[in-house]
């Protein structure tokens, strides 16, 4: 998703919280306050080498905005973990940050007080401790010893008797156990589901009403459950320089999954022309290309690139069509993303760095295909950014809808007659879906939506489950619980010749 969508930022957590965990500040004589300092042990105690990495993530995840996704892999480089180690510290940061609002109201009821008067640092060794004793096959004891050692580290003895009262109470009871206990506590079904799935009332509410317009509401909680499992890893073959290896994912043709080990080993193997990327992000992208034949010397365009996953396989599918591909990014770090993805095709991509909206004004009837992967919520990938859920709101939605009706128009007037654009988003939620379409629509006549769904199933090397819209509308929605994919959006759109 590019950055012309603005980050939402909702950390309101109070600097003077207590410092270890107990007691309140101390009143100075001015009458101000201040937090005591920590009584720090005479040796620091050890703390296992995953743990520190998994606890050094959550923390920059709570104080900097930090992204899980991007800062972990360089956290795992700089200390040297193995295999083994790595794996342990991915399922320890992710974990927790996925289940963070469950884990939180275990917490608070395990503390007895509110999660905003534990110290930071002591609350998010308490997330991580938490998350070992409830879900992973982690000892207890060596599940509470870590984390009671992080907290004595960072912020003093007192505070690790408090973290270790707080752990043994947690760990007293089964994960079914607390969750039925914070769940008598929810004001209605949906915070009960929001707290038995660590989903935010509002996301739940948005999945149900995209499932509903399917006619499967009924698959909510499996679609909740799908979003607090980690993705397997997924590859893609660019086609004509490289082949899918085994074991072949079911729908995309260029996909293939990992048998285990660092992805990044691959990649480097086949000089980036093998690459990470969602199955549903191949699947959209190979849509684009066989909603009808190419002819020779077509113009594409991919106009919101970044990080470029999208763009190195149109450009490989250009090649190979004997099109020509544009792409742009707005943010210049994600820009150079995608000059870097499309290295390893030898077909020349010039990327702009320009506002969408801008340069598809500029170039009027200029392409032949656009792709349009819009700024959103990224409600699709939840399982893959655990962060993701905590950071954006419903407040959120309004700004995104316009912006991708923006870029929508914009993009729609770039396009030659008698060509292709399709809309992508990484969300099922209607408002940055069918509604956003519907709207850019609605007073046109001269651009028809194409069966997104035929298209789709036409790609895909085995039947694919895509149930029509209540709405009649012909787009695709794929999504984690039913396909093994991102929640990816698909409208296909033609400008009538």
């Amino acid at each position: 998703m590019s950055a012309q969508g603005r980050q939402s930022r909702d950390d309101h957590r109070d600097p003077q919280r207590r410092a270890d965990g107990q007691g309140g500040p101390r009143r100075q004589s001015g009458g101000g306050t201040t937090r005591r300092a920590p009584s720090r042990d005479a040796r620091p105690r050890d703390v296992q080498p995953a743990r520190r990495v998994a606890y050094d993530v959550i923390r920059a995840v709570s104080t900097s905005d930090a992204y899980a996704n991007l800062l972990l892999p360089g956290a795992i480089r700089e200390a040297g973990l193995s295999a083994a180690d790595a794996a342990l510290a991915t399922e320890l940061a992710y974990g927790t940050l996925r289940r963070l609002g469950t884990y939180d109201a275990i917490i608070a009821q395990a503390a007895g007080r509110e999660i905003a008067e534990i110290d930071p640092p002591v609350l998010d060794a308490l997330r991580l401790g938490t998350h070992q004793i409830l879900a992973t096959r982690v000892a207890t004891h060596a599940a509470v010893n870590e984390s009671v050692n992080l907290v004595a580290r960072e912020a003093g003895r007192g505070a690790s008797g408090f973290a270790n009262a707080v752990l043994r109470k947690i760990a007293a009871r089964t994960q079914e156990e607390w969750l039925d206990a914070v769940s008598a506590a929810a004001r209605s079904d949906d915070e009960r589901l929001g707290l038995r799935f660590a989903h935010p009332v509002w996301i739940i509410r948005a999945l149900r009403r995209a499932l509903a317009a399917e006619g499967r509401e009924e698959e909510l909680e499996e679609l909740l459950a799908a979003d607090n499992v980690a993705p397997e890893v997924t590859l893609v073959a660019l086609p004509g320089l490289a082949e899918p290896q085994e074991p072949r994912r079911p729908y995309a043709p260029t996909a293939f999954g990992s048998e285990g080990g660092d992805p990044g080993e691959v990649v480097a193997a086949h000089k980036g022309r093998v690459r990470v990327q969602d199955e549903g992000s191949q699947l959209v992208a190979l849509a684009l290309v066989g909603a009808q034949p190419v002819a020779a010397g077509e113009r594409w365009l991919d106009l919101c690139a970044g990080p470029g996953g999208k763009t190195a396989l149109l450009a490989a599918e250009a090649l190979h069509s004997g099109a020509t591909l544009d792409a742009n990014e707005v943010v210049p770090a994600r820009a150079g993303l995608v000059r870097k993805a499309v290295a390893s095709v030898p077909l020349h991509v010039e990327v702009a760095e320009e506002d969408g909206r801008v340069l598809a004004v500029e170039r009027p009837g200029a392409y032949d295909r656009i792709l349009l992967d819009a700024p959103c919520t990224g409600l699709g990938a939840l399982r893959r950014r655990p962060e993701a859920r905590w950071r954006k709101t419903a407040a959120d939605v309004p700004e995104l809808a316009a912006l991708q009706e923006d870029l929508l128009t914009a993009a729609l007037g770039a396009l030659k007659p008698g060509g292709i654009l399709a809309y992508v988003t990484c969300s099922p939620h209607l408002a940055e879906t069918a509604a956003v379409v519907q709207t850019v629509l609605r007073d046109r006549d001269d651009v028809q939506e194409l069966d997104a769904r035929e298209v789709v199933r036409a790609v895909s090397q085995q039947p694919i489950d895509l149930p029509e819209p209540s709405s009649g509308s012909g787009h695709a929605q794929l999504w984690p619980h039913r396909h093994g994919t991102d929640a990816m959006f698909l409208s296909l759109l033609r400008k009538r010749p």
